[in-house]
Formats: structure tokens, C-alpha cells, sequence
């Protein structure tokens, strides 16, 4: 087993990254070792603080992170600002200044580099579209990179690069955990509201739905293109679920019901089996 390279794969998804916290737990409790981290968006977010402290100590401090989050933290809505964005023609309705205080007051490192796992952050370099992984440098302006949805918060510039969201070219980035020469992944997915009883209003909240959306069909598509390169397991997201990609308020409940969901996961046999968990396929719990 010793030529086993196992990597912890973390997709994006807004506010459900809570459901991927409390997987980390059950996979943490569990005694699951990992060799790399590779994240996108949110995943990035969490990613750097598993990589940081891959223990249930460190998992804890996440879990305390995300219940002191709140929309506000993240999506700083100003009305005048908003009006301001669309007469200047800026190509953003929000700043980013409210995140990158979050991530400067609460991230446990500076540098990528820093962290006891190796991390590898996604983003999307918005002239090319290429996918562009970071594994040094500033955590922080990294993370504001990986997590600047298209159009909401502005790109960030790093070197000559002009970098976005990681979902836009890679939301479940299996394959670059491949081409780094993972044998063995785990992916930690957040899911998708598929018990929502409508789609959600608002700009802001649209672009994540959707976002979220095309990274569950990618993910489904990456283990079909990769099962033959790699033994991957996806831990199965919650079902029925929900909460939207823009609620901050079901935290607990999304971490409680992940930690519990995740144990029976392994006790019926995740980390051996292989395939698509159905929770991952396209469906809904509503009718209509």
C-alpha cells in the first residue's frame, strides 16, 4: 500500500460547504489519511484550513469558523454600492473587501506553502479560462481568487495573471488531483438543494445556484472519465436537502446531518466502493 497517493478533493458550493465540514469530521474520527488537498472555491477555503491542521482539532476550528458565519461576512449587499457598480460599469456588484477581512482575521497561515498538507488551490484564469493551481504564494489572495464568482466579486491579479472562481474551469477538480498523481481520492462534495421547493431569487444568489449545479454534472462526468485512472470514492451528499447555496443559517443542522450521514457512508463500505453515489444524480423531491 505503500504506492498509494490518496488526495482530498473538495468541490465548491457556497454555504454548503458546512455539509463538507462535517464530513471532514467522520473522516478525521475515522483515522483517514490524506497525502494532498486540492480545492476549489469553498473547497479551497476549507481545504486550507484542513491542510493546515488535518486533525480533529483542526476540524473543530473550521467547524467554529463556519458557525460564526454569516451572509453578511461574505455577501456585503449595499444598495448604493450595487447602483454604483452597474453606473461605473465596474464588472462587479460586490467588493471583496468584507472576505479578504475574514480570511486576513481568521485563516490559520500566510502562505500556501505553510500548510502541513500540500494544498493545491483551483482557479480560473479569466483571459485563457484555463485552470490554473496555486501551491504557493499568499493563501489569502489565492482563496479571494478561487472564490471570486463571475461577475459578483471582482477577479484578483496574481503576477500577470487575472484570476476567478475555480468552478468555472474545474468545481470537483478530480483530474488535476490525477495529474498529480493521486491513485487513490476522496472527494468531499457539498451537494445541491434538490428538495428546494423553488430556485432561489436575487442575482447573486442565481449565479451560485447555478454554479453549484454545473460542479454536481461535472463531478458526475470527472468520476466517469477517471475511474479507470484512479480508485475514487465520493462521499454521498445529503438527500433530501433543502437548504439553498446562499442560506447561512442551517450550519449546525447541515454539519450535524454530513457527520452522521458520512459515518454510515463508511460503514456500508465508501471508502472501498467505488462509482456515483444516486444523492449525486439529477433529481428532485418536489412535484409539481
Amino acid at each position: 500500500m505503500s504506492n498509494v497517493k490518496t488526495a482530498l478533493v473538495l468541490a465548491g458550493g457556497g454555504s454548503l460547504g458546512a455539509v463538507q465540514v462535517g464530513m471532514l469530521q467522520a473522516l478525521v474520527e475515522e483515522g483517514v489519511k490524506f497525502d494532498l488537498v486540492v480545492g476549489a472555491s469553498v473547497g479551497a477555503i476549507n481545504g486550507a484550513y484542513f491542510a493546515a491542521k488535518p486533525n480533529a482539532q483542526g476540524v473543530e476550528e473550521l467547524a467554529q469558523f463556519w458557525r460564526g458565519l454569516r451572509k453578511v461576512d461574505v455577501f456585503p449587499f449595499s444598495l448604493s454600492d450595487t447602483l454604483m457598480a452597474i453606473l461605473r460599469r465596474r464588472g462587479h456588484l460586490l467588493r471583496d473587501t468584507a472576505l479578504e477581512s475574514l480570511f486576513r482575521r481568521a485563516l490559520p497561515i500566510k502562505l500556501i506553502e505553510d500548510t502541513q498538507l500540500p494544498l493545491y488551490i483551483v482557479t480560473t484564469n479569466l483571459l485563457t479560462g484555463a485552470e490554473e493551481l496555486l501551491s504557493d504564494g499568499n493563501a489569502e489572495q489565492a482563496l479571494l481568487a478561487s472564490a471570486a464568482i463571475p461577475l459578483v466579486f471582482p477577479s484578483v491579479r496574481i503576477g500577470e495573471r487575472f484570476l476567478i472562481d475555480g468552478g468555472v474551469a474545474s468545481n470537483t477538480p478530480i483530474a488535476c488531483a490525477v495529474s498529480l498523481g493521486a491513485t487513490r481520492v476522496v472527494v468531499v462534495p457539498t451537494g445541491f438543494g434538490c428538495a428546494c421547493p423553488a430556485p432561489p431569487k436575487g442575482l447573486v444568489a442565481l449565479a451560485l445556484h447555478t454554479l453549484n449545479l454545473m460542479s454536481m454534472r461535472q463531478l458526475v462526468r470527472d468520476i466517469e472519465l477517471l475511474a479507470l485512472r484512479a480508485s475514487i470514492h465520493v462521499v454521498a451528499p445529503l438527500c433530501p436537502l433543502s437548504a439553498s447555496v446562499f442560506d447561512f443559517t442551517q450550519t449546525d443542522q447541515l454539519m450535524q446531518r454530513a457527520f452522521l450521514s458520512t459515518q454510515e457512508w463508511i460503514k456500508e463500505g465508501g471508502l472501498i466502493r467505488t462509482g456515483i453515489p444516486d444523492s449525486l444524480l439529477a433529481h428532485t423531491h418536489q412535484s409539481f
